[in-house]
């Protein structure tokens, strides 16, 4: 049984006598679009040269069988050992390096099938901690940190908020640490978008703030003995404005404005939109978590319950639409994938289907799925990825924040 490219152009060349050219041709015939055309102009020549060898009838049409049956899908002998080394690779680093193994896939972005905020809640699902980005601990891309247990954490690095390129990201790296926004302004020269998208993330917490409790009792005054805790966010986005005009041609200490009043600090909601904002992921947490009370009591299962639905129940799924993919042998099949706070499952979308339901099937960033579980033959009953959901009902679901968009028929 011919597995590979290079078997069969072997086979051409000892059983019909082809030159290693022609069998280079049949190579790029069996790799081509329009594979079978090709195919057709080389059989004669293949049988002639069989027949000249003694290799005829039954035998004959059986080889060229497996030669016209492989350009369906071939694939080359290295590509398949390269693909094989690296799928076992990474399936050793994931298991005994997983914050690493996390931090380097982050840090080869764009890449792959999975978006970054996918690969960040898999590796919190296996136990990773993620950090958010802060000026004076994350470098320009992700990096590892010691934590309280011998894991290592996670921090995402300053060239993962929006508008903060490589450049600026290297710049603020390596002339940290800094005591306060107006030190950063002068020594990185940032500008005010690229400061207020860093206050927005978060990455300024680390510059601390006044403490607030004490502020807010009346207590200031005579408190001096209250801590520096975090700046919050509004309290470094309302100071990102009067920090920006900390140029090298103004005295050190002249900016006034940078003392943000008594402001709400943003609940978990605000934080998470905040960081799907300029991060287009929550380290945190999943935006669904904040659903699933409201989902529950409409019988939604989260997804790593699946496991313990019986083959062939009715189900109630939901989650962020991380894929639509409709390959062209599928007859009109659209595959989704759905992703919430405990895992992804799998959705087959019929073509009537997807016709019924179609403003959300297509468009939907959050979807509520109702629909029939299916396990694949000889699936593992307790792996999660085994279990498919074909879908009878589609519905959109407002999760009240922006959630980055799916990566839809690539």
């Amino acid at each position: 049984m011919p597995l590979f490219q290079e078997q069969l152009m072997q086979m051409a060349i000892d059983a019909a006598g082809f030159s290693a050219a022609e069998a280079d041709q049949l190579r790029q015939a069996m790799g081509s679009k329009r594979s079978a055309s090709r195919m057709e102009r080389l059989r004669s020549r293949l049988y002639t040269g069989m027949a000249e060898r003694g290799i005829t009838g039954q035998i004959a049409d059986t080889i060229w069988e497996q030669l016209a049956a492989f350009a369906n899908f071939g694939f080359p002998e290295s590509h398949s050992v390269s693909f094989a080394y690296l799928v076992y690779v990474s399936a050793w680093l994931k298991l005994h390096y997983p914050a690493a193994f996390l931090a380097a896939l982050l840090n080869s972005q764009p890449m792959g099938f999975w978006a970054p905020h996918t690969l960040v809640a898999d590796a919190r699902r296996h136990g990773v901690v993620v950090l958010g980005p802060d000026v004076n601990s994350s470098e320009a891309g992700a990096s590892l940190e010691p934590g309280t247990t011998p894991d290592p954490l996670v921090r995402l690095g300053l060239a993962s908020v929006k508008g903060i390129g490589s450049d600026l990201a290297d710049k603020i790296a390596a002339s940290r640490p800094y005591a306060d926004m107006e030190e950063l302004v002068r020594r990185s020269g940032i500008g005010r978008p690229a400061l207020e998208a860093l206050a927005t993330s978060g990455a300024l917490a680390g510059l601390g703030g006044a403490s607030t409790r004490a502020a807010r009792n009346g207590a200031a005054a005579s408190a001096g003995r209250a801590g520096v805790r975090p700046l919050t966010r509004r309290e470094a986005l309302w100071a990102a404005g009067a920090a920006a005009e900390a140029r090298p041609d103004r005295l050190p200490g002249t900016v006034v404005g940078t003392n943000a009043p008594l402001l709400p600090e943003m609940d978990e909601i605000e934080e998470m939109s905040a960081d799907l904002q300029t991060l287009g992921l929550s380290p945190g947490s999943s935006p669904m978590s904040f659903a699933r009370a409201r989902l529950a009591s409409r019988g939604v299962i989260p997804n790593a319950e699946l496991v313990r639905v019986p083959d062939g129940a009715k189900v109630l799924v939901a989650g962020v639409v991380t894929h639509r993919q409709r390959p062209a042998t599928a007859g009109g099949t659209t595959f989704l994938n759905l992703e919430d706070e405990t895992g992804l499952v799998n959705v087959i979308c019929s073509p009537g289907c997807w016709t019924r339901y179609r403003k959300a099937a297509r468009s939907a960033v959050v979807l509520l799925v109702r629909g029939r579980l299916e396990r694949g033959e000889g699936a593992d009953p307790e792996a999660p990825s085994s279990s498919n959901v074909v879908a009878e009902y589609l519905e959109e679901i407002d999760l009240a924040m922006a959630v980055g968009p799916s990566r839809d028929f690539h």
